[in-house]
């Protein structure tokens, strides 16, 4: 009776029986709505509910049930439901509350479109890619996007965190106001009070005048708190008030200043392991994770490399005003099969340098040098070292290209031992200060 009702009124109908066949049923058909009955065969209607909203978290969904409980009708509203209907099912009442919920669900996706052309003409970042699991997380960062929630992403290193806390501002409402970003990680301890704060004059040694701090900077506009599990406990009350209160007084002031900033934090550390071990307060926890985002490494969306590495040599080609060069099949196949643990960051450094290297007409994959990077596959007991070596071309290009290889593997291991103190690095590996970093230029590396 239902589907006639909403056939007539020109809606497609999807119909399932029970619990399993509506979940199938809403990742082929993905509707527009959800009708679901809240007793069903095999499962329940909250079932379905929850479905669907892991689904599309702004899927309208309306429960109806002959036993109209007012517990299970708070139960659906408090789990994103639409309404709550009690059989008999009036269809003319039906068809108004579905009428009205698709206009929303058609407002709300107007909305996403508008502010994604306003953003793209304001210059907002490209993110490159379609695997679904970035999909699914520039969802998150629309919706997080249209409130004025702490949004917390986490990921690995090098997997573009700061790129979607941007997106994320140039799609808010902040987005004619400033992005202030601050690395917590790259700043020292004693430092790091005044770049948040601010301090006056006479502060501390060297505060010849009075310096507005991140906090003051930002207001109006999003503040981007990067790499905050570095932040030390000492400071991270002081966070917590001004989230909280929306008020801080600068490094050696009295006054009270208030500000209206949206804050996005990111880490690359498990915060929630970190409250743990009492690193991180848990308090501050769970005032940043109202939003939470996780951004998945590049392992985990692998059919994105090729399109990533496509894009940033025709990003490198253009900046280094040279004819855009192919990428070779096996080039290819060998940034497919390779790990990336420094994911994004670590490819773009790679195209970066291939694009340098590539004096024909392709990169090919002895322009990567990936031949001599660890990766799971490469560590078998059984396999040949040899097997990922290129070996193509004269002794001289062969000689050439391994010897490369190696000078890389060896300047980034002295620089890690040394804690990336060049002079260090330089003197591990006996030469002079000038030699390493002509070599460190040659080779591309940062």
């Amino acid at each position: 009776m239902l589907r006639h009702a909403l056939e007539r009124e020109g809606h497609a109908v999807l119909e399932a029986t029970n619990g399993p066949e509506a979940a199938r049923a809403l990742q082929q058909g993905q509707p527009d709505l959800v009708l679901s009955d809240l007793r069903l065969p095999d499962g329940d209607g909250f079932g379905v509910l929850r479905a669907a909203k892991e689904l599309d978290a702004d899927i309208p969904v309306i429960v109806m049930t002959a036993f109209g409980r007012i517990e299970d009708a708070v139960t659906a509203m408090k789990e994103g439901a639409l309404d709550f209907l009690a059989k008999p099912i009036d269809p003319d009442h039906l068809l108004l509350l579905v009428a009205r919920a698709l206009e929303q669900r058609r407002l709300v996706n107007e909305n996403i479109l508008l502010r994604e052309e306003l953003a793209i003409r304001r210059g907002a970042p490209l993110i490159v890619g379609d695997d679904p699991a970035l999909r699914k997380v520039i969802g998150s960062v629309q919706r997080a996007a249209a409130t004025d929630a702490t949004v917390l992403i986490e990921g690995e290193s090098g997997t573009g965190k700061e790129l979607f806390a941007r997106t994320l501002h140039a799609l808010s409402q902040r987005a004619e106001q400033p992005f202030v970003a601050i690395n917590c990680a790259a700043i020292p301890e004693t430092l790091l009070e005044s770049e948040l704060f601010g301090h006056e004059k006479g502060a501390f040694t060297g505060a010849v005048a009075r310096k507005p701090g991140k906090f003051e900077l930002a207001h109006r506009g999003t503040l981007f708190l990067d790499e905050i599990g570095d932040l030390p406990l000492s400071l991270q009350a002081k966070i917590l008030r001004a989230l909280e209160e929306k008020r801080f007084e600068r490094l050696g002031g009295t006054a009270s200043l208030q500000v209206d900033v949206r804050l996005v934090a990111a880490t690359n550390r498990g915060l929630k392991t970190q409250v743990a071990q009492r690193r991180f307060r848990e308090d501050l926890y769970f005032r940043l994770s109202v939003f939470p985002i996780t951004v998945p490494p590049l392992r985990e969306r692998r059919e994105d490399i090729a399109t990533l590495a496509r894009f940033f040599v025709e990003r490198f080609c253009r900046e280094m005003k040279k004819k855009t060069l192919p990428l070779t099949p096996p080039a290819l196949e060998a940034l497919r099969s390779y790990t990336w643990p420094g994911n994004v960051r670590e490819l773009q450094n790679c195209i970066e340098r291939a694009v340098i290297l590539a004096e024909e007409e392709s990169i090919h994959p002895r322009h990567l040098n990936l031949m001599f990077r660890e990766s799971p596959s490469d560590q078998a007991a059984n396999e040949d070292p040899w097997a990922h070596v290129d070996l193509s071309g004269s002794l001289a290009d062969v000689t050439r290209r391994t010897v490369a290889a190696v000078e890389v593997r060896k300047l980034k291991d002295a620089l890690r031992e040394a804690g990336d103190n060049k002079g260090r690095a330089s003197e591990i590996l006996g030469i002079t200060y000038k030699a390493f970093l002509h070599r460190l230029k040659e080779h591309g590396i940062e």
